[in-house]
């Protein structure tokens, strides 16, 4: 089965959830390396550049519930500054309102759900889990 890559899709108008790296080094609500949100900068503009919503996600570190020194915020504060462009924090994905928050994102607009590891659900993946998650995008 050969893949397409995100340049290959049309994102136009369209929601892409995109599972990225941005498992980095934090101490204190600082990050230490940001090489992993560099790394996955190509790929978000790649989105936004062509008018689409990137709906991003990512696990940092392997938290047993939540962990409030591995919130995802201080990592959509470089991404956004990194992007130059606002990164719109969103709590997990079964949380509510969440769905309604993507739902209202403009294209060209990049949001970042709070940590996946956060539900017990993402490391068995849980079906129902993954439901909610897909439901936020159109592409994947």
């Amino acid at each position: 089965m050969k893949f397409r890559t995100v340049d290959q899709l049309e994102v136009q108008g369209r929601r892409v959830l995109v599972r990225l790296d941005l498992n980095v080094p934090l101490e204190k609500g600082r990050i230490g390396d940001d090489l992993r949100i560099r790394a996955s900068l190509p790929t978000v503009r790649s989105i936004v550049e062509r008018g689409g919503t990137a709906i991003c996600m990512s696990h940092l570190g392997r938290p047993k519930g939540v962990d409030e020194g591995l919130r995802l915020a201080p990592v959509a504060q470089r991404l956004g500054e990194l992007l130059g462009r606002p990164v719109t924090m969103l709590p997990g994905a079964a949380d509510p309102g969440v769905a309604e928050a993507v739902a209202a994102l403009q294209p060209g607009s990049v949001a970042l759900l709070e940590n996946l590891r956060f539900d017990p659900r993402e490391q068995k993946g849980d079906p129902a889990f993954i439901g909610q998650l897909a439901a936020l995008g159109e592409l994947y």
